[in-house]
This record gives C-alpha cells, sequence and structure tokens, in this order.
C-alpha cells in the first residue's frame, strides 16, 4: 500500500502593518496615543480619519521609528520597528509628505527618484530600471529630465510618490494626498493610487476621497481608535460623525460612491 504524503500549506505572510497596545506622551506630559490597536493586510486600502489633534500624526511617525512607542508594539510585514532594523524599516515604509517640496531637492525628477534607492546601494541598469518603472507607474516619465521646481504642484506630487514606490517600500503611507489639488489633478492622483498593487494607508480629511478609495477605515479620536469598519458604513453613520467631528462636504452623499471606486 502506497501512503500519499501531503505537504503542509505554507504559512500566510505577516500583515503588512500590525500596531499592538501602542501609547505615547511627548516629553511635556502630553498623552497623544492610548493604546492603539490596529492590523493592515497585505493589499488593502485604509483611510486614517479623525480631527485636528486625534493622534494621526503621531501614529504615522511611528511607522518608521521617527518617534519611538512608550509602550506597546509595531510590526511592518513582521519586522519590528526597532533600532536594529530601521535601515529596512524606512525602505519597507514609504510616506508621501503633504508638501511634495518637503521630497524633492534635486535638480531633475530622475535624480529625486533614484536618490533613495542610489542610497540604499543600487547602481547602473539595476537603478535606471527601478527609476524608469516608478516613473512609469506615476505617469511622469517624459519629466524625468525636468527639474521638479518647474512642475505644476499635482505633477511634483506624483514625483513625490514616485520616490518612495523607487524604494518597492511594503506600505505606502499618504499624509493628505488630495490637498491643493485642482479636480483634474486630484482624478489622475486617485487612478494612479487605484492601480498600484501595495497597501496603503491615507491619512486625510478629505473624506469623499477616502471613500473613493479606501474601501476601510479607521478613525482615531483622542488618541485611540474609535471606529473601524467599511468606509461607507461610517461615514454615513451621522452620530459617529458628528460624535469625532467630522463632516460631509454639503450635500454629498456617502452612499453614491462605491466604496474603493471612484465615483463617475
Amino acid at each position: 500500500m502506497t501512503v500519499s504524503s501531503v505537504s503542509p500549506a505554507e504559512p500566510a505572510p505577516p500583515p503588512s502593518l500590525e500596531v499592538s497596545g501602542l501609547a505615547y506622551a511627548y516629553p511635556d506630559g502630553h498623552q497623544a496615543l492610548f493604546g492603539v490597536d490596529l492590523t493592515v493586510g497585505r493589499g488593502e486600502r485604509v483611510a486614517l480619519l479623525g480631527p485636528n489633534g486625534a493622534g494621526k500624526t503621531t501614529l504615522v511617525l511611528h511607522l518608521n521609528g521617527i518617534l519611538t512607542a512608550g509602550a506597546g508594539t509595531v510590526a511592518v510585514a513582521g519586522l519590528p520597528v526597532a533600532k536594529r532594523n530601521l535601515g529596512e524599516i524606512r525602505r519597507r515604509v514609504g510616506i508621501v509628505f503633504q508638501d511634495p517640496d518637503d521630497q524633492l531637492f534635486m535638480p531633475t525628477v530622475r535624480e529625486d527618484v533614484a536618490f533613495g534607492p542610489a542610497a540604499a546601494g543600487l547602481r547602473g541598469s539595476e537603478l535606471d530600471a527601478r527609476v524608469v518603472t516608478a516613473l512609469g507607474q506615476v505617469g511622469m516619465s517624459e519629466y524625468a529630465d525636468r527639474p521638479p521646481h518647474h512642475l505644476s504642484f499635482g505633477q511634483r506630487r506624483r514625483v513625490a510618490v514616485a520616490t518612495v514606490l523607487a524604494m518597492h517600500p511594503e506600505i505606502l503611507v499618504l499624509d493628505e494626498p488630495s490637498s491643493n489639488l485642482d479636480p483634474a489633478s486630484r482624478r489622475e492622483l486617485a487612478d494612479i493610487l487605484r492601480s498600484l498593487d501595495i497597501t496603503v494607508l491615507m491619512v486625510t480629511h478629505d473624506l469623499p476621497y477616502a471613500l473613493e478609495l479606501c474601501s476601510r477605515a479607521v478613525i482615531l479620536s483622542q488618541g485611540v481608535i474609535a471606529a473601524d469598519g467599511p468606509t461607507g458604513s461610517l461615514l454615513g453613520d451621522q452620530e459617529l460623525m458628528a460624535a469625532h467631528r467630522l463632516e460631509l462636504p454639503f450635500g454629498f452623499d456617502p452612499r453614491s460612491v462605491s466604496p474603493g471606486h471612484v465615483a463617475p
């Protein structure tokens, strides 16, 4: 009699982001986070919502070790955010700041996008390929040799996204990605973000944009996770929204948009 052997199933990969019991107080004594728990699976697009002062920026600064937890843990793709891992963590967590001019400082777009991979040791054809691919992902290939300051604000934001994508991050963190964009640029960026096969955490006050791009939302309020669920359900809960100082634009009906898809 032949006994067939069954190979064990491969373990599932760890989530892109796992925050457990995260608490943090600033040196002046202000307690910004009180035991935050948040898990973001690979490939998820999650909107991080909340009023000013809720702790959103403090949470984001823990994701790549700029701030160090007073209590609790943060892991990116299973790798603890700790001093010994900071080089790899900062490659895996790509943060796109609200102002692209905080990220673009080289003479040309190509050099800006190449800066991070080059600093990580890439050279020659491999570095060139990273730059070409990242610029192609954001539709900015034809601007590679232009000075960034000659571009429009929306184009500079797309280049800022490319500088992060060139590092092949595990998770893309976007700080107010739609701010200061005209309607066309807003739509173009949404199309780009939807096309990316990457985990996204989007910090925004633009609630319609959150609904268009993220099927899941998390409300951070007074340093704790106050709600976590489908974006449309959260935005349609008037009591929840009012309790956490979140307001939709006048006349906007969240039921008019399919979560995770830009409305026509």
